[in-house]
């Protein structure tokens, strides 16, 4: 990245070209750099797609003093309960049994495809995003925010320690406590609690993770092998009337939720 200082803009897509646009980065961090594959990748194109696409919106953050064709560097896709009817589920449904949400009569969220530009991974581009979900999740009155969050590689007992760490301190409740499925489904607690060095497993976590984690959030029962994707899944879930106050203020730049 340039030693220019970043001229930020945050949008929903509105064009097929925006939305080809996020797709490029999704498949620049998720293909080329995590090895991720499946059906609907363009390697030619260089586009990670899935028939989800049409019934998200696609919150994009961009860099206006980067090239015209290449501005794009952070995007979140953003599904809610009225759009996920249209799609016949959630995208989160192929991994995680979300009965607890879909049960409990609140207005939801799905986040998912949450990436950043390689450059942008130790500034201020992640808060800008979240400033934007902030208002997102304002207009459409959210109650619950969830998502698939994940770790590069599919070797659970490479990442044991963060894992049990993960179930051990940030289990979902009950009422919000959805379930990995059977045919990917890896257990948490590889660990016990006390065998556990929480800055150890801090640091093996994602960065989206722990920004989830500080906002109040929780993981649900198990992890999911993704094998085509090359990642060992979370789901993350956050009610948003128990947000950590001033940890929304930090995220939002003090507008909550």
């Amino acid at each position: 990245m340039t030693s220019t200082a970043p001229d930020f803009y945050l949008q929903l897509a509105n064009t097929e070209a925006e939305l080809r646009a996020a797709q490029r980065l999704r498949y620049k961090v998720f293909v080329a750099e995590l090895g991720a594959d499946g059906p609907m990748v363009d390697h030619d194109q260089q586009l990670e797609s899935d028939r989800y696409d049409n019934h998200f919106d696609h919150l994009l953050l961009s860099d206006r003093n980067r090239p015209a064709d290449d501005q794009v560097i952070g995007v979140y896709r953003l599904l809610r309960g009225n759009q996920a009817a249209k799609a016949g589920r959630f995208y989160s449904e192929d991994e995680y049994d979300l009965a607890p949400l879909r049960n409990g009569g609140r207005q939801l969220l799905e986040l998912g495809r949450a990436c950043l530009h390689a450059d942008y991974r130790r500034g201020t581009a992640m808060l800008e995003l979240w400033k934007g979900l902030a208002g997102y999740v304002e207009k459409h009155n959210i109650d619950v925010l969830f998502g698939i969050a994940s770790f590069h590689g599919t070797d659970a007992t490479s990442i044991a320690e963060p894992l049990a760490f993960l179930h051990h301190r940030h289990l979902a409740p009950p009422e919000l406590r959805v379930r990995a499925r059977s045919e990917g489904f890896q257990a948490m607690d590889l660990m016990q609690e006390d065998e556990i060095d929480r800055r150890a497993a801090l640091l093996a976590t994602p960065p989206l993770i722990k920004s989830y984690l500080r906002l109040g959030g929780f993981v649900g029962e198990g992890a999911f092998i993704d094998r085509a994707f090359n990642t060992t899944d979370v789901c993350l879930v956050l009610d948003t009337k128990q947000l950590n106050a001033s940890q929304v203020r930090f995220y939002t730049g003090g507008r909550g939720t």
